[in-house]
């Protein structure tokens, strides 16, 4: 597969993960209510504990799955057609 393919791939997985971990570890108890902000918004999202993550668990499942298309363990192409 090309490398155009496999960044794809890369980009396609990371954002479903990013998705699924999104709501994980949020707490919506707010201390100071600000007027026109949504109530269920939570104060402090830890952004970027959670793009740490996703890109860590991206990464794993990248390689496992690069190298089960190198080995021909999951073919792509007879998949399609």
């Amino acid at each position: 597969m090309s490398i155009t393919g496999l960044a794809i791939i890369y980009i396609i997985l990371w954002w479903i993960i990013f998705f699924a971990i999104l709501p994980i570890d949020v707490e919506r108890n707010k201390l100071f209510k600000i007027e026109g902000e949504d109530p269920g918004s939570p104060e402090n999202p830890k952004m970027l504990k959670k793009f740490i993550y996703c890109t860590g668990i991206t990464t794993f499942l990248f390689i496992i799955i690069f190298f089960l298309m190198k080995f021909e363990y999951l073919n792509l192409r007879n998949i399609i057609s």
